[in-house]
């Protein structure tokens, strides 16, 4: 029999660093944040951070529920042997950080719709955790920004985690400068998350729904093993169907983001998967 612990291993490096989900809660001080469509305003990388995070929260108590559905897909390619799979969810999520997921279908291999996709779902519905987030989030306490220029109507900012985690990332985000959301993320773990890979690349982004909501697209990390064998992991999200909170409950019911439309949206424990597959002998 073929043992498939070597593939166990390599095939926990295609996750996310945290995933998983990033929330903002900072609450921050009053900034003018242009609406425009012409040339950008000339603002400093705080003063982006600031309105990010002031439109974040304003985001996250106007989301009261939402359904959608989700593909995932993960090739591996080399030693000791080639396997990938697919599956299709249906995910609901109920204000402030519930997430329910049905599996619609599957296809491929049971090592890793067991050990990797059902490990990813689980870990995201634990994932609403405060103090989990506080750790994760995309804001000051956990990294320094730098503005690197602007794309369109986007401003971009060098984002570097203030501590090596391999819950954090280094790279890059767009800013959409009439919205101040996330719209796109290209980044690597902060620190390596496993031995059984030399470097992981994640490519992240986000669509806007309902003229308002930002929620994730596609997310798509491709990692290198210490084998010579790639993984990669792809994630797209469509068929949202958004229910905005009434101004009575956004006044008075605990501020909580979903982690939708501010950086990684797959929870903040999907590390949980890996670790196990790497304690298996």
């Amino acid at each position: 029999m073929q043992d498939n612990r070597p593939l166990l291993r390599i095939v926990a490096g295609a996750k996310l660093p945290v995933t998983l989900s990033i929330a903002v809660l900072l609450l921050c001080a009053p900034v003018a944040c242009p609406q425009t469509e012409a040339a950008l305003p000339a603002l400093g990388a705080d003063q982006v951070v600031q309105c990010l995070l002031e439109k974040n929260k304003e985001r996250a108590q106007g989301l009261q529920h939402y359904s959608g559905k989700r593909s995932y897909r993960l090739e591996y390619r080399g030693f000791p042997t080639s396997a990938e799979a697919t599956m299709e969810v249906e995910v609901n999520f109920d204000a402030p950080a519930s997430k329910r997921f049905t599996i619609v279908s599957s296809t491929g291999s049971k090592l890793i719709l067991n050990r990797v996709f059902h490990r990813l779902l689980e870990s995201e519905e634990q994932a609403g955790d405060l103090s989990n987030r506080k750790h994760t989030e995309l804001g000051p306490d956990n990294y320094t920004f730098s503005l690197a220029g602007t794309e369109g109507t986007n401003y971009v900012l060098n984002v570097e985690p203030k501590v090596e985690s391999r819950f954090l990332y280094r790279g890059k985000i767009w800013v959409d400068a009439n919205d101040f959301a996330v719209t796109r993320i290209e980044a690597q773990p902060a620190r390596n998350p496993s031995f059984w890979t030399t470097k992981s690349v994640i490519h992240h982004t986000y669509q806007k729904v309902d003229n308002y909501f930002y929620m994730p697209k596609e997310n798509k990390t491709v990692t290198n093993v210490r084998l010579g064998g790639v993984a990669t992991l792809t994630i797209e999200y469509q068929s949202y169907q958004v229910t905005a909170a009434s101004k009575t409950v956004v006044s008075t019911r605990r501020e909580i983001p979903s982690g939708e439309g501010t950086a990684w949206p797959d929870g903040g424990g999907n590390d949980e998967g890996a670790s196990f597959l790497l304690r298996k002998k």
